[in-house]
């Protein structure tokens, strides 16, 4: 469990579409997956086009500061994409998979599964950011990784600061389990959903959770503020904003959703 949490005030979010965030956490700037090339089609390595549909509600220049980038895998342009690799060469550290920490160079640096680093704070103290696991399909992750590679998330603690979880492309509940028996209850969830899907993987079974999933997962998380991203501005997101909403109120759960602030 979580000792670090003592208060309970909700984290301004600013969201920019796609798996994009961004927020100031014990005085540091942190973003995720940053996505801001133009909508499109966008061939993959694999030989699938993913089609982004609209454009961010922002660019790079609106971001200000950023101290360090939370990238949950590197090798998927909707959570990388041509903008956001070049936007990294411009920030002091980005934290992603141990795989992408070899692929990104000196400013990147690969956590394992519940591999810590503590981050200095600007007015003194720390940040610890933990990297938790993630599983980017319906499958055990011994199956998903080969396919469609690593996946990480993170978990930001700090003394007298609330505890956040950003779940990356996990679609797994299991997963959010474990990480809810060591820091359970998370006071913010920057959650992945959407429910994407791709005919020729997995079935078409989803590669991220889809809404009933995100809201079974706020519950196990004991979670008291939940931002939805990654669920709009591509064609393989198959459920939006409106699939969440239904799915939060069904299990109780909307007064958590907070949908940020757009750019």
């Amino acid at each position: 469990m979580s000792s670090s949490s003592t208060t309970t005030a909700r984290v301004p979010v600013r969201v920019f579409g796609g798996p994009t965030a961004l927020f100031e956490y014990g005085g540091l700037r942190f973003l995720t997956d940053p996505t801001f090339d133009d909508p499109g089609d966008y061939p993959t390595p694999a030989g699938m086009t993913l089609t982004k549909t609209a454009p961010a509600p922002g660019a790079p220049a609106d971001l200000g500061r950023v101290d360090v980038v939370l990238l949950s895998h590197d090798e998927h342009i909707d959570n990388l994409d041509v903008s956001g690799r070049a936007l990294l060469a411009d920030i002091p550290l980005t934290l992603t998979t141990t795989g992408g920490g070899e692929r990104l160079g000196a400013k990147a640096t690969g956590l394992a599964d519940w591999e810590p680093v503590e981050l200095e704070r600007p007015g003194g103290g720390t940040v610890t950011v933990t990297a938790v696991p993630a599983v980017h399909g319906p499958a055990p992750r011994e199956e998903v990784e080969p396919i469609v590679g690593q996946v990480v998330g993170f978990v930001l603690t700090g003394e007298g600061l609330p505890t956040v979880y950003v779940s990356g492309d996990n679609a797994s509940l299991d997963r959010v389990r474990e990480i809810a028996e060591r820091f359970a209850p998370v006071d913010t969830v920057v959650l992945f959903a959407g429910a994407p899907r791709s005919d020729v993987l997995f079935g078409g079974g989803t590669l991220v959770l889809d809404s009933a999933q995100a809201a079974e997962a706020s519950r196990i998380l004991g979670a008291r503020q939940v931002v939805p991203v990654h669920y709009e501005g591509w064609a393989h997101f198959t459920e939006g904003r409106a699939d969440l909403e239904v799915a939060f109120e069904k299990a109780g759960l909307a007064d958590r959703l907070d949908w940020g602030t757009r750019g």
